[in-house]
């Protein structure tokens, strides 16, 4: 029997199907890589979204951020009412594009973003174009952000490059472009962005660079504050005249390419503009004491809004002081072959107003207040507060100590001349400063009485406990020193120096008036009596004759252990003056003393300070303090301390 013939298990392909399922394996690998890149793009999205949302989370308040103005404007002036510094952001008057001469925004624009009006905010075309030059120099040589992006960089975010700063500069970028019209957010970009030398807007750039407002400026003048945008210090016309004038004409070349002008209006541009001279660098008065004065106005006021500060600085004695330092400290001055490369010197009234201050000997070299800030070893300078503890502890000028070897736990002080003069009262010994009688009538009248006696005339640096303490090896400022000494020309009473005498806001109202005074009385009026003729006689026959000028004054020399340190401070009835000289990494110098360069320039410094006031007497308080109005045994007077503490805290003095 015949078998039929089975089936085929294959079917037959359909006409026109190919044959053996050759498409179906690259139609399902088609379908796996679309289905797989379309996951790909979802989750990508919400990556990205998440990265949005990451970088927005903390963007600054823009609703606000938008009406954000300037740092207030702080500015001190002296005693005289002539301005000595400002610090805070200068703004010139709000201006408006419509307002503006048109090759102000056309320079801006064709030099900064010439589509601007054209992008969205974000420039792909020119972000491109930045980023083929930036790869074929090797290094970034040219930006992409456009002035939309510059606006929201200067409106909301800090300078520093980060992508996170980069990306939220984006957004912001695209915030701006839908809340504004672009002739809104150039107008806010030209009134908020720097322009050097402290100019923030057209405004303030047009009235420092040329004198007149936004609203008058000419093509060269447009061309270079547009200019300016790239680098505002290096191609200020102050500082590079030359640069300047080459950035400017790069501008103008911009604005021919972008069709704003043809090239004769350019090159007539150039041929006409203005010349610039290097301006020599602004040497402002009393630099140290404004950057002191602007450490302490935020203990007085809260800096919310622009104020006037009026200080005590006396501009004619501060002038004077700057004039003699500069002599002395010249390249052929005599501190120079000396070994002395700084200096400081602080004067005071007798209440403790600052009238003159010099910090160092270069303030564009070192901004170190040596005034207030260095602590220096005074030698004999210290003294004074021995021998005023020694007098109210009821000994006298006549009273006679020996001048002899003296060793006290293992240690024995010896004379700047290494001999010794036997027996020498007070007045003398003083007056020549002689060591080892200066050490036993501190150990006589005991150490502490000394140092708390220091503490009471204003001292504050940590004092030594050893019997060196007489000597004056425990470091502490010009300052404090100074004013300690102003207690002997405030009839006895305690000193604090102070450098604001008022702060008002820009519409006349007072914020803060200095009122008070310094601890109370501290000294006797016999002791200060005593002490000034004491004094005197160190300028009249002792250490200091250097010092001698055609008026009484008084002082006390001081130099610390192998030159390190000279000292020199003296008074007037009308000033103190405290004067240092050394080197700031305590270099020795060559045998200077405090007798020497420092009572030279404390000389020529209080001669002609006081060329204009009459010769008066050093004061000599009246005995009437004696009853009632301090402590028998201390010459302190505590209620009046407590009440000036209190001011000192309070409102009625500064801080130092």
């Amino acid at each position: 029997m015949t078998k039929k013939p089975q089936p085929s298990t294959r079917q037959k392909s359909a006409p026109g199907q190919p044959k053996g399922g050759r498409g179906a394996a690259p139609r399902a690998a088609l379908a796996r890589v679309l289905y797989w890149g379309a996951v790909a793009g979802v989750w990508s999205a919400i990556a990205l979204l998440a990265l949005v949302a990451y970088y927005a989370y903390d963007l600054p308040d823009v609703e606000t951020a938008i009406q954000a103005t300037r740092k207030p404007v702080v500015r001190i002036f002296a005693a005289d009412g002539s301005e000595l510094a400002r610090r805070g952001d200068k703004y010139g008057a709000p201006v408006h594009l419509r307002d503006l001469p048109p090759s102000l925004p056309q320079a801006v624009i064709a030099t900064e973003d010439r589509r601007f009006y054209s992008h969205f905010g974000i420039d792909p075309v020119g972000l491109a174009r930045a980023v083929v030059h930036d790869i074929m120099a090797g290094g970034i040589v040219q930006g992409g952000s456009t002035i939309t992006q510059q606006a929201a960089k200067n409106l909301f975010l800090t300078r520093r490059r980060t992508l996170k700063r980069k990306v939220q500069e984006l957004l912001l970028a695209l915030w701006l472009e839908h809340k504004f019209t672009k002739d809104q957010i150039l107008t806010i970009y030209l009134n908020r962005v720097y322009f050097g030398n402290g100019a923030y807007g057209v405004d303030a750039a047009a009235r420092t660079y040329f004198g007149v407002s936004a609203n008058d400026l000419d093509l060269y003048q447009s061309a270079l504050i547009a200019g300016l945008l790239k680098a505002p210090s290096r191609y200020n016309p102050f500082n590079d005249p030359i640069l300047a004038r080459k950035r400017t004409a790069r501008v103008l070349a911009n604005m021919v390419a972008a069709g704003y002008l043809s090239r004769e209006d350019a090159r007539h541009a150039i041929d006409t503009a203005p010349r610039f001279r290097v301006k020599p660098p602004e040497r402002r008065l009393g630099r140290y004491f404004s950057d002191w004065v602007f450490s302490q106005v935020g203990a007085y006021v809260t800096v919310d809004r622009d104020i006037d500060v009026l200080t005590t600085l006396d501009p004619k004695l501060q002038n004077v002081a700057r004039r003699d330092v500069d002599k002395l400290f010249s390249a052929r001055g005599a501190a120079r072959r000396a070994g002395a490369s700084q200096t400081a010197l602080v004067t005071l009234s007798p209440d403790g107003a600052v009238r003159a201050m010099i910090g160092g000997v270069d303030y564009t070299r070192s901004q170190f207040n040596r005034v207030t800030q260095a602590k220096r070893q005074p030698g004999s300078a210290f003294k004074v507060f021995v021998y005023l503890a020694a007098l109210q502890e009821g000994l006298r000028p006549d009273t006679v100590m020996r001048d002899g070897p003296v060793t006290i736990d293992g240690w024995s002080p010896k004379n700047f001349g290494k001999t010794y003069r036997g027996d020498m009262t007070l007045r003398d010994a003083l007056a020549e400063s002689v060591n080892t009688i200066a050490v036993k009538l501190s150990e006589k009248i005991g150490r502490d009485k000394v140092r708390a006696l220091a503490r009471r005339l204003g001292v504050t640096s940590p004092l030594v406990a050893t019997p060196a303490l007489a000597l004056g090896v425990s470091d502490m400022t010009v300052l404090e020193l100074t004013a300690a000494y102003g207690a002997l020309v405030n009839q006895g009473a305690g000193v604090w120096p102070f450098a604001i005498s008022q702060i008002r806001d820009r519409d006349g109202r007072i914020l803060y008036r200095r009122s008070g005074d310094g601890s109370g009385r501290v000294l006797d009026p016999r002791t200060v009596r005593e002490m000034n003729a004491m004094l005197s006689r160190v300028i009249e026959i002792g250490t200091a004759r250097n010092a001698k000028i055609d008026r009484p004054a008084a002082g006390k020399t001081g130099t610390s252990q192998d030159y390190r340190d000279a000292w020199f401070i003296g008074y007037t009835a009308d000033y103190v003056t405290g004067v240092w000289m050394g080197n700031d990494d305590g270099r020795a110098m060559r045998r200077v003393t405090g007798g020497g360069l420092p009572a030279r320039l404390w000389h020529d410094v209080m001669l002609a300070g006081e060329s204009d006031l009459p010769a008066r007497p050093l004061p000599a308080p009246p005995d009437r303090y004696l009853s009632g109005e301090k402590s028998p045994s201390t010459g302190f007077d505590l209620p009046g301390a407590i009440k000036g503490l209190f001011n000192r805290l309070f409102g009625g003095g500064t801080s130092r």
